[in-house]
């Protein structure tokens, strides 16, 4: 169906929107400056997503019959100067698509903002305390009241990934609206000094940036959850919505009384969410949680995905973190049977360790069903399980959608979305996603990755290389992206340089713990088959958890290994011989 232009009034796409009204290109709310024609071109295309326009449609719309301009040269440099303030690009376009002799198309998600209902989200509260460490304090205080309003029925509350994509970014208020489709603001901050707490609020309308209400609460410490929980009943009453829980009940529920643990939880929590050298931190704070309160069933959910994260990113040997994996998820799953995030740590444990795909189908789909919200419940279950586990492609990358709809803002939803795209061979789409994944959070480590491997994948070879380059610096040369690099250069026919990449990796592990399963990828891409099928049996050996995706016939890197008879006869071993049928 062909749309007219002047149908649609403001449109976003990626963290750009046009307002048609005004004749305005915006990204995160600053106006680009960008002549009549271009505008009117994008207006165009964006009215029609995913559908060819036609020069000839473009010409009669834009250049009228008594233009004396030239259509062609005029047309070409409206889509160079739209290129130019999208940041976009001909050979590798997010957003518009040239068909050679024929027209353009728009190929990016785009949408009409268009708030229906109660809606919020919370914004990061902000740090006012002397100590930087109160930082993760004052995240965790905004998660609490996250997690509390979502129980508020016929509520919608934006996820905590989307939320803190604003944090420390000082966006007004009418902006983080229109961005994320929502009515109502909530801001924050905390000062906290020794036993003394002050915690100040105020809810906005979204849509004029007028304050509906605000308070300040100066209590102790000991009080941090009471407050929590009458903030987000004094916005159950401000905006006219009921809780779903009695008024006895308390919606905060920390799942501890004891302050020193929470703070010790909602610190390692933090830390996990940043994975690669945060992750042995999180460990730390998670055990200290335990140890302070050894019923804290979240503390051990966050210790068990500790434990897993670190075994399948290959920071630690397997035996010294997935037995405790299992235990810290077991224990979460003991002490509280109803908690999401102890049942999807329970899944992602089963799957590392001990390959029991029963078990982590499960756990998965039971930590789904009880908070259907838990973004990394839907991500680890879409990509690990059902897509590199189980083959089950166009399910994968479903659910990965689900997850990217519900949190639109999340690098690390766009990211492991990416990668399901990577895996049923949209590799474009992967691009663009893998894109989007960093625009949101430039440091994101697993974005780059999947970026770059995206990248690879579909034959962009040197931006691939300087992508990962990145992300080598950003994750100190981590053995993922060492394994891209040497496949890219592969791919590249420069064989002298994958294998020097094998080569580092190899002198690496002399003096620190590199996973086999990651070395195995990377003799492939040197083309060392004795190496490869070497390290491989040593993966197997010791139960690499590395293995139960890096080795999968569905993960993208893994296609040189399976040329291997040696490597085959291994995966027959692991039991796995589905992977063997395709």
């Amino acid at each position: 169906m062909r749309n007219s232009a002047g149908d649609l009034k403001t449109i976003r796409f990626g963290t750009f929107e046009l307002a048609a009204d005004a004749g305005e290109l915006r990204k995160q709310g600053l106006k680009i400056r960008l002549q009549e024609q271009p505008l009117r071109v994008l207006h165009m295309l964006l009215a029609n997503p995913g559908r060819l326009v036609s020069r000839d449609e473009l010409r009669k719309a834009v250049w009228p019959s008594n233009s004396y301009v030239d259509f062609d040269q005029g047309l070409n440099r409206a889509i160079n100067k739209l290129r130019e303030a999208l940041n976009d690009s001909a050979e590798s376009p997010r957003f518009i698509e040239t068909i050679a002799k024929r027209g353009y198309r728009f190929i990016g998600d785009s949408h009409t903002p268009n708030a229906t209902g109660d809606s919020i989200v919370v914004l990061p509260f902000i740090n006012m305390s002397a100590e930087p460490e109160n930082e993760y304090f004052a995240d965790g205080i905004t998660e609490e009241i996250i997690n509390a309003l979502a129980q508020i029925k016929d509520l919608h509350v934006v996820a905590r990934s989307s939320a803190f994509s604003f944090k420390g970014k000082h966006v007004d208020p009418r902006i983080v609206g229109e961005q994320l489709n929502v009515r109502t603001v909530l801001e924050g901050s905390v000062r906290r000094a020794d036993n003394q707490l002050r915690i100040t609020v105020q809810l906005v309308n979204a849509a004029d940036g007028f304050h509906l209400w605000s308070e300040r609460y100066d209590r102790e410490m000991k009080d941090v959850f009471a407050i929590q929980d009458e903030i987000a009943r004094s916005i159950a009453r401000r905006l006219q919505v009921e809780a779903e829980v009695d008024e006895a009940a308390p919606l905060v529920k920390p799942g501890t009384q004891n302050l020193e643990a929470y703070q010790a939880y909602v610190k390692g929590r933090a830390l996990l969410y940043k994975r690669g050298a945060a992750i042995p931190r999180a460990l730390e704070s998670c055990q200290r949680a335990v140890t302070l309160d050894p019923e804290y069933a979240l503390a051990w959910a966050g210790l068990a995905d500790s434990y897993t994260t670190l075994g399948y990113y290959g920071i630690t040997r397997p035996e010294d973190s997935m037995p405790k994996a299992m235990e810290a998820a077991r224990r979460a799953v003991a002490i509280d049977p109803t908690l999401a995030e102890a049942h999807s740590a329970l899944a992602m444990a089963s799957l590392m360790a001990t390959s029991n795909g029963v078990e982590a189908k499960a756990e998965f789909l039971r930590s789904i069903e009880l908070n259907p919200k838990y973004l990394q419940a839907h991500c680890w279950y879409a990509l690990f399980y059902l897509q590199w586990s189980e083959g089950q492609l166009a399910e994968g990358m479903a659910q990965a959608k689900v997850a990217l709809v519900s949190d639109p803002l999340s690098s690390y939803a766009h990211s492991i979305c990416a990668w399901t795209c990577m895996t049923v061979g949209n590799i474009a789409e992967a691009i663009q996603v893998g894109r989007r994944a960093i625009e949101i959070d430039s440091e994101n480590y697993i974005a780059h990755v999947a970026l770059q491997e995206a990248l690879r994948l579909g034959g962009n070879l040197e931006e691939a290389i300087a992508i990962g380059q990145l992300a080598l610096a950003m994750s100190g040369r981590h053995a993922m992206a060492m394994m891209s690099r040497g496949l890219t250069f592969a791919d590249w026919r420069k064989s002298a340089e994958a294998d020097a990449v094998y080569c580092e990796m190899v002198a690496r592990a002399r003096h620190q713990y590199v996973a086999p399963g990651a070395l195995a990828v990377a003799a492939s891409a040197a083309a060392r088959e004795n190496d490869a099928v070497r390290h491989a049996r040593e993966a197997f050996e010791t139960r690499d958890p590395t293995c139960q995706f890096v080795w999968s016939r569905y993960f993208p890197a893994s296609g040189r290994l399976y040329a291997y008879r040696g490597f085959r006869e291994i995966i027959a071993l692991m039991g796995s011989s589905a992977w063997l049928e395709n």
